[in-house]
């Protein structure tokens, strides 16, 4: 199931975006006693991370119940001004005083992308107790996604794209002068949730190609985001709705 949900404005959007994800931390904390959530890099997550750590939404959250996981690295140290640990653990880990019993980061700074990569995959097996051949069912996934369709580190025509039997990948070239380190297709479309946060008009005629585009020649990568049995949202404020045929701010497109 896909909902497009349009706002008229970043405020908006971020609100609405941390009411669905607390909503739903919440139900899975009451059903299964934790809520693996999987975050992202970049400015636009950037600014929900810091509405999460406001009232009323740090109280929403059993927060010790919430396993952080993500979607994608640079093959930088956890320090590093680009590295998305970096971010998420200024916005959000250090406010609210997680565990680091509850972080699983991928060690980005590690002699090679592809031990990076073995390693994360080895994590995520060992924490959901995976048997071979198992994937990971998160119980939400956010994303983002860049001008030219790239969403975690799954970019036009790399190697990744293809991948359907490793959970967890090194990209084969480097995108902004470094390699990295992303969560594969299969792991991601085997979620419950995944939100797509997207926002600005340099999106725009991106987010109309992956919502209403063809689908024959060679999909940009966010079009290949399909959970097989969860939910799939598109969060878009107005700049970023705008070239899509029918919509209204605040309102769902199906």
């Amino acid at each position: 199931m896909r909902n497009v949900l349009v706002s008229s404005d970043l405020d908006e959007l971020y609100q609405r975006c941390a009411d669905a994800l607390t909503s739903f931390g919440a139900e899975s904390i009451s059903a299964a006693g934790q809520f693996t959530l999987v975050l992202s890099g970049g400015s636009t997550p950037g600014k929900l991370y810091e509405l999460l750590t406001s009232t009323p939404y740090r109280e929403r959250l059993a927060w010790d119940r919430v396993h952080l996981f993500w979607g994608d690295e640079r093959c930088v140290p956890p320090e590093h001004a680009e590295s998305n640990f970096r971010l998420v653990q200024e916005e959000l880990i250090t406010p609210l005083g997680l565990s680091q019993e509850n972080l699983h980061r991928i060690k980005g700074e590690l002699e090679s992308p592809e031990k990076s990569a073995a390693e994360y995959e080895e994590e995520l097996a060992d924490f959901f107790r995976l048997q071979a051949g198992d994937v990971p069912r998160f119980d939400l996934i956010l994303l983002g996604m860049g001008a030219d369709g790239h969403t975690a580190s799954l970019f036009p025509s790399d190697n990744s794209l293809q991948e359907c039997e490793r959970l967890v990948v090194a990209t084969r070239s480097t995108h902004g002068g470094v390699r990295r380190i992303t969560l594969t297709l299969p792991t991601i479309n085997h979620a419950r949730q995944v939100f797509f946060l997207i926002s600005g008009p340099d999106k725009a005629e991106t987010v109309r190609e992956v919502l209403e585009g063809s689908r024959r020649g060679v999909p940009l990568p966010a079009q290949l985001v399909e959970p097989s049995d969860g939910e799939l949202r598109f969060y878009l404020d107005q700049p970023a709705a705008s070239h899509l045929s029918d919509w209204r701010p605040g309102h769902g497109l199906q």
